[in-house]
C-alpha cells in the first residue's frame, strides 16, 4: 500500500509539471530576479550592476513620494472595494427579485467588465472633459458648477474611482447572483414562519450564508486595487501633483521614467508583500467569520 501511494504521488506530480513549468518561468523566476535587482543599483542600460544591499529600501522608506503613494493606494483600495461590494450586492438583490428583463439588465451591467480598461478610460476621459463633457453637463443641468475632474488634485482620485467602480460592480454582481440563488429556500421559509420580514431574512439568513463570497470578493478586489494601472495611466498619469499616483504607478515611474531599476524593484517587492499580507489577513478574518 505504501509503495502504491508513492507511485500515485509521483504520477500526480508528473501531471502537475505542465502547469508548474510556465508558473516557474513566468512567476517564480521573475519574482526571484526582482528580489535580486532590489539589492542592486542599475540604470537599465549599462551592463554593470552595483550591489548596494538595503540602500534601495532605505532610500524608498525615506522618500516622501513613497508615503504619498502609499496613502493614495490605501484610499484607492478603500474607495473602490467597499462601493464595488455594496453596489454589486445591491444589484444582485434587485435582479434576483421578479424584475422584467432581468437577463438584459445583467448583460448590460456586466458588459463594462469585459470591455478593455484602456477603452473604458478613454471614453470616461471624454465624459470628464471640463467644457463639453457629460459629467459637467449633468451637474450644470441640476444647478451645480463644473468641475476640473482630472485636473484638480481634490477630484482626480474621485474620477478614477468612479471609473473603477463602474467597471467592476457588474463583476461582483455576478458572484452575488450565484451565491444568493444557492441560499436554501427552506431556511427562508422557516424564517418567514417565525415572523421575519424581508430585512430580517436578509440580515440573518442571506447575508451570513453569502459571507464566503463577500470575503472572496474583498480579497480579489483589494489585490486588483493595489495593481490598478491602466485607468490611472490613461486618465491622470499619476497627477496632478501625485494625487493619483499609487505604489504601482510609482514603480512604473521609477523604472521607466527615472530608470532607477533597483529602487523600482524595491517598490515592487514592497507591493507584493503588501498584497500577500492583505490576502492573508482577509483570509483569516473570513475563516473566523464563517466559523462564527
Amino acid at each position: 500500500m505504501r509503495k502504491k501511494y508513492f507511485i500515485s504521488e509521483g504520477k500526480a506530480l508528473l501531471f502537475t509539471l505542465p502547469a508548474m513549468i510556465p508558473l516557474a518561468l513566468f512567476w517564480f523566476f521573475p519574482l526571484a530576479y526582482v528580489v535580486y535587482l532590489s539589492f542592486m543599483e542599475w540604470d537599465f542600460m549599462s551592463p554593470a550592476k552595483t550591489f548596494v544591499g538595503l540602500d534601495n529600501y532605505g532610500g524608498l522608506f525615506a522618500d516622501p513620494a513613497f508615503y504619498q503613494s502609499l496613502r493614495v493606494s490605501v484610499l484607492f483600495c478603500l474607495g473602490s472595494v467597499l462601493p464595488i461590494i455594496a453596489i454589486g450586492l445591491g444589484l444582485a438583490l434587485l435582479l434576483t427579485s421578479k424584475l422584467k428583463g432581468g437577463a438584459v439588465y445583467r448583460t448590460l451591467i456586466f458588459s463594462p467588465w469585459v470591455t478593455p480598461t484602456v477603452a473604458v478610460s478613454i471614453v470616461w476621459s471624454w465624459i470628464f472633459e471640463p467644457e463639453v463633457g457629460l459629467a459637467n453637463s449633468v451637474l450644470k443641468a441640476f444647478g451645480g458648477g463644473g468641475l476640473r475632474w482630472l485636473e484638480d488634485s481634490h477630484w482626480a482620485l474621485v474620477g478614477v474611482l468612479l471609473v473603477t467602480v463602474w467597471k467592476s460592480a457588474g463583476w461582483a454582481m455576478v458572484f452575488y447572483l450565484v451565491a444568493i440563488r444557492n441560499v436554501p429556500t427552506d431556511l427562508k421559509e422557516a424564517a418567514e414562519l417565525d415572523g421575519a420580514g424581508a430585512w430580517r431574512k436578509f440580515a440573518h439568513v442571506t447575508l451570513p450564508l453569502i459571507s464566503p463570497t463577500t470575503f472572496f470578493l474583498i480579497i480579489v478586489q483589494m489585490v486588483q486595487a493595489l495593481q490598478a494601472y491602466d485607468q490611472i495611466n490613461v486618465l491622470t498619469q499619476g497627477g496632478p501633483a501625485g494625487s493619483t499616483r499609487t505604489l504601482l504607478y510609482l514603480y512604473y515611474q521609477s523604472a521607466f521614467t527615472s530608470f532607477q531599476i533597483g529602487q523600482a524593484s524595491a517598490v515592487a517587492i514592497t507591493l507584493v508583500a503588501g498584497c500577500a499580507l492583505l490576502s492573508l489577513a482577509s483570509g483569516l478574518a473570513g475563516r473566523r467569520a464563517v466559523h462564527y
